[in-house]
């Protein structure tokens, strides 16, 4: 079962390196999405609930899902949770910057403020407790930079940093189809797996506002990165020729996060990291192919 191998895979990954690292507790934001979801699974694992603390942080913009799935994943993995909302750090930062900003209209500044006011209490919380941060992002989101620098990319280590989010959605739906099998409560709540994703940084956000459905991305992102193919295969393979365009510009734009990102577990036979560069200059020729 590949999907078992993966999980063992990631679970010894991340015990030798907490270990090699010196570290006995560990600590992720939980935001009620798939991804966080997955590395608190993951976390508990490998270091044992009694050693894992989820930290949620909502903001103006959490929704109330994102707050009690959260408690009930914490509750179905057996590991405290902790929640310190950042909208009194995201309204002092935003008067701060008033003044430089006047009445330029919210965008992507305000978007990352709320993830590096995160990161902030992520590593502070690093600091005072002598706990390992694992980051939540996939590879998905590093192939195409839909993560913030300093913000939820903070961190030791990156467990799913090499599954796509529809090999996420996979694993997930492993997990819990092997409790049920086993006659266990499901880990991951069912409401996680099914909500749209969205990193809830503005009203009604959704991952598919600023990327492909994960199943065209992910499936350009594996011929392109692990298959190594060029872009002008992928198009002939029948994917739209603009949207092959978009994600591998999105990849060639994206190279200067990777190389400042947390290291992952290789799982697959091409991860981010370990030498692993894409070919700016390629990928930009590729970029606009025709």
């Amino acid at each position: 079962d590949r999907l078992a191998e993966i999980e063992e895979a990631l679970v010894e990954g991340i015990r030798g390196y907490k270990r090699r690292c010196g570290f006995t507790k560990a600590h992720l934001g939980v935001s009620g999405g798939i991804d966080s979801a997955l590395v608190a699974y993951l976390a508990v694992r490998a270091v044992g609930a009694e050693n894992v603390v989820g930290i949620a942080m909502p903001s103006r913009f959490s929704s109330e899902g994102s707050i009690t799935d959260s408690v009930e994943l914490c509750r179905r993995l057996g590991m405290r949770m902790e929640t310190i909302p950042i909208e009194g750090p995201f309204k002092a930062l935003l008067d701060a910057l008033a003044p430089g900003f006047g009445d330029r209209p919210f965008d992507l500044t305000e978007e990352n403020l709320q993830a590096r006011v995160r990161g902030t209490l992520l590593m502070a919380w690093s600091n005072k407790f002598g706990s390992m941060l694992f980051t939540t992002g996939n590879k998905s989101e590093l192939a195409c930079g839909y993560c913030t620098l300093y913000g939820d990319m903070a961190g030791a280590i990156a467990p799913i940093g090499d599954l796509l989010k529809t090999e996420v959605f996979a694993l997930c739906e492993s997990i819990d189809a092997r409790a049920e099998r086993q006659g266990r409560e499901a880990p991951i709540p069912r409401a996680i797996i099914d909500k749209p994703p969205s990193a809830e940084l503005r009203p009604d956000q959704k991952d598919e506002d600023s990327l492909p459905p994960y199943a065209v991305l992910d499936a350009i992102l594996s011929s392109y990165i692990v298959g190594n193919r060029s872009a002008s295969e992928i198009v002939e393979s029948g994917y739209e020729e603009a949207t092959v365009k978009r994600v591998v510009r999105l990849v060639a734009l994206s190279e200067y996060k990777r190389r400042q990102a947390a290291p992952v577990i290789k799982v697959s036979p091409r991860a981010f990291g370990m030498g692993r560069r894409i070919p700016i200059a390629r990928a930009f020729h590729e970029a606009s192919i025709r």
